[in-house]
């Protein structure tokens, strides 16, 4: 009775190892697989039928798309190095300054690609804090965003203030935007590559990229 026992507690074993082998490789796979096929059908649409890859060739190439937007961009970003395409690029911001509506809808852009790109004098995330969030005695990883403007913090007569974003979890794009006292934060002694980590994971993945459950902890006990 204990060795049937035991054979399918060692087969239920096998079974969740086995799923917990190839669910993440079969779910990365098949993300990649629709984001390389949405890039291609993107890309291509734009591309006349007699130059498109799809068409010269007996069969499609999976990737094409990704590859012609890394060309593009490449590309882009040559011609905007030399004098003749910063002259353009110049002229071009010029005349989309003097739309109203669209002037500033296309700065706020601009300036949230290049603090995330790291192209500009700022970064998205500087630092990984905590902060008491959503009340009192719970905590949660926030991010330090930037100082606070002026204006905000003379109407609200504190100094202090420092601008924090706190991410959702799983999924970090979405989120609230606080002002809180720089007292009521803890710096955190992570780069801010391991706090997405941790966000991402629910808090199943540690800076140290090590597993730990509330069941292994009570057995190291």
């Amino acid at each position: 009775m204990d060795d049937k026992k035991n054979s399918k507690t060692t087969l239920k074993t096998y079974f969740f190892t086995g799923i917990l082998v190839t669910a993440p490789v079969a779910i990365t796979l098949y993300v990649a697989w629709m984001a390389i096929s949405y890039a291609d059908n993107l890309v291509t649409g734009f591309i006349p039928e007699k130059y498109n890859p799809n068409t010269l060739f007996p069969y499609g190439i999976p990737g094409i798309g990704i590859v012609l937007l890394l060309i593009f961009f490449t590309a882009v970003g040559m011609l905007t190095a030399n004098f003749i395409g910063r002259t353009l690029i110049k002229f071009g911001y010029q005349i989309i300054n003097r739309m109203p509506l669209i002037s500033g809808l296309y700065n706020a852009i601009r300036k949230i690609l290049e603090t995330l790109l790291g192209t500009g004098k700022t970064k998205a995330f500087r630092q990984a804090v905590l902060v008491e969030y959503p009340r009192r005695g719970l905590w949660t990883i926030a991010f330090i965003t930037g100082p606070v403007y002026d204006g905000i913090s003379s109407k609200l007569n504190d100094d202090s203030l420092i601008a924090i974003y706190v991410p959702t979890t799983p999924n970090p794009t979405s989120g609230f935007f606080l002002y809180v006292p720089q007292k009521d934060i803890i710096i955190l002694d992570i780069s801010v590559e391991d706090a997405l980590k941790m966000i991402l994971s629910t808090g199943i993945i540690n800076p140290d990229n090590k597993q730990k459950t509330l069941e292994n902890e009570d057995q190291s006990k």
